[in-house]
């Protein structure tokens, strides 16, 4: 963990050896004090040399200008360092989220991601500047005070260092605890922000249910965990500190004592006592650095642990022999597919159809019964188990996913749109794309006139996943993303289900358009919508139990006929 850590630092290291150097001129400037100070005990005052003790003032008020740019050096361009460093590893882990598997994301909660980039990275970028210069100026500054005590006196300076292994001792029995108890904290603050995510996304439906102390409720829950785990984790700050500060105070004593009894015994004169007195806090406050590095180091050392666990999932690759899909015709096949989740049941059960260029093939069937998971594994969303899927005869694992994705086009029933204006989200879909094809792409999916009508035009901010939109304008503008992107083929996941027959009809017209020369599976509930495809697939709990036209279907007198019976009788009821 460390050696990659330290690697963030590569990219920075003439600053870093700048930072450092500022650290060690502070770190010496701060040891002429206690020198001068002895100087003026032991010879300046005792002689009344007055020209001596204004020059040894000058000299020391100039250092302590020097000292002042020095610290201004270290506090900015450290932290620079210190974010620059958090700068590229958030973006390492964003660029890493984006080539991770659905899976991944199936597993993780929204809120428990964004603490993970941003609160947990500031305590890595925090512990990159002040820990590296906190634990090189304490080092410098404990070395440079020992030295300097024992030249005033060895054995009281012996004494005094006596202590340092009681230190040590405590600090390595409470740090486990400590780290325990911080570790713990960060989950915790991952699940309210988790649960903050998810109330805030769906304040809408919380309103409409009337639910707010429902989730204010689920809040509470892990704002509690938060509360018993900050808890925790002061309590092991708390005792940490306060048995280090004992050790800290002990100093005191013991040299209150050895110092008193070498000055009675004429061991060492006054003005040496009371310059080891003032010289003992040289090695006292870089120890009480020390000790506060200790906690700012756990909670760096957990956040990079978060951080690398993140950079440490397997992403998404292409097989070594892949090969970029070109001039797509669109067929089709699945040969014996089966797909589980993780280590659930069977999804899908040995599933074999084939699919012709340009045709429409349709998935019915009931709810949970593999149909947006066979949508899902065309892209290769998720890796099959058994079997084999391939486009135009090539073996999906044998084609890069870049080149297989972008000859899929997918319109869902749960249309995302970005926070945004109506070009952006259109654009979305081919990126380069021009003003007119961007316009052409909203004309045919039926959506043109309605920009039109608005103030700013294309210009128009749809506001967080469209909520400015009603479903069917967020519809037709997903529509008009995949007639910009310009696939060969085409997935209809459920994509008019939720819509107002009114306004399904206008969906429909620019998915029959969308449709024209594509290979397109389409999922879909009302069974009225898929007549015209080329052939009906019904799957049920991971198996197709039924397949051929419509005419076909309603021949056998199974369980399509039955399916589309009950539609259409609950349809007349209506």
């Amino acid at each position: 963990m460390l050696k990659r850590f330290i690697a963030y630092y590569k990219p920075h290291r003439l600053m870093f050896a700048a930072d450092m150097l500022a650290a060690l001129l502070i770190s010496v400037i701060g040891m002429v004090y206690p020198m001068v100070t002895n100087r003026m005990l032991n010879d300046l005052i005792p002689n009344k040399m007055y020209s001596g003790i204004i020059i040894a003032g000058i000299i020391v008020l100039v250092l302590y200008v020097i000292r002042l740019q020095l610290r201004y050096f270290v506090q900015y361009y450290g932290h620079i360092i210190g974010t620059k460093m958090q700068g590229q590893m958030r973006r390492d882990l964003f660029n890493h989220l984006e080539k991770l598997p659905y899976t991944f994301f199936d597993n993780h909660e929204t809120g428990s991601i964004l603490t993970r980039i941003t609160s947990d990275l500031f305590e890595v970028a925090e512990l990159a500047h002040h820990g590296p210069e906190n634990l090189f100026i304490s080092i410098i500054m404990i070395v440079g005070s020992f030295i300097y005590l024992c030249y005033i006196d060895v054995y009281l300076t012996l004494i005094i260092f006596a202590c340092v292994p009681i230190m040590v001792l405590v600090s390595v029995v409470m740090r486990k605890k400590m780290r325990e108890a911080f570790t713990e904290r960060r989950k915790s603050t991952a699940t309210i922000n988790a649960a903050t995510e998810s109330s805030i996304t769906g304040i809408r439906v919380t309103k409409a249910f009337t639910n707010a102390d429902k989730e204010m409720e689920k809040f509470e829950i892990g704002n509690q965990q938060f509360i018993e785990a900050s808890r925790k984790s002061y309590d092991a700050m708390g005792k940490f500190f306060a048995s280090t500060s004992f050790v800290t105070d002990v100093f005191n004593v013991i040299l209150l004592i050895a110092g008193g009894l070498f000055l009675y015994s004429g061991r060492i004169n006054f003005g040496d006592y009371s310059t080891f007195i003032v010289s003992v806090n040289l090695f006292i406050s870089p120890v009480n650095t020390l000790i506060g590095f200790v906690e700012q180091y756990q909670n760096g050392t957990t956040g990079f642990r978060r951080f690398l666990e993140i950079m440490d999932e397997e992403p998404e690759k292409d097989s070594p022999t892949a090969e970029p899909l070109t001039d797509v015709r669109g067929d089709i096949e699945f040969k014996n597919v089966s797909f589980r989740y993780n280590d659930e049941r069977e999804i899908l059960d040995n599933i074999s159809l084939n699919v012709k260029k340009g045709e429409i093939f349709a998935l019915v069937g009931p709810s949970g019964g593999g149909k947006t998971t066979i949508c899902h594994l065309i892209p290769s969303f998720y890796k099959i188990q058994e079997g084999e899927i391939l486009i135009d005869g090539k073996n999906i694992n044998d084609i890069t996913l870049e080149s297989l994705r972008k000859n899929i086009g997918i319109v869902q029933q749960d249309v995302f749109l970005f926070n945004g204006t109506i070009r952006d989200n259109i654009l979305y879909g081919r990126l380069d794309a021009t003003d007119e094809e961007v316009y052409e792409a909203a004309k045919r999916a039926n959506i043109h006139d309605y920009v039109m009508s608005l103030e700013k035009g294309y210009d128009t901010e749809i506001g967080e996943r469209g909520v400015r939109l009603s479903g069917g304008q967020k519809q037709r503008l997903s529509i008009a993303r995949v007639f910009l992107k310009n696939p060969a083929i085409l997935i209809l996941d459920e994509a008019t289900s939720a819509l107002d027959n009114t306004t399904e009809i206008l969906i429909q017209q620019a998915l029959d358009e969308l449709c024209k020369g594509r290979t397109t599976i389409v999922v879909a509930h009302r069974l009225s919508t898929i007549k015209r495809a080329k052939e009906i697939a019904v799957i049920s709990e991971g198996h197709i139990i039924e397949q051929g036209t419509h005419e076909e279907l309603m021949n056998l007198g199974g369980t399509y006929k039955n399916l589309y019976s009950l539609q259409f009788r609950e349809d007349d009821a209506i």
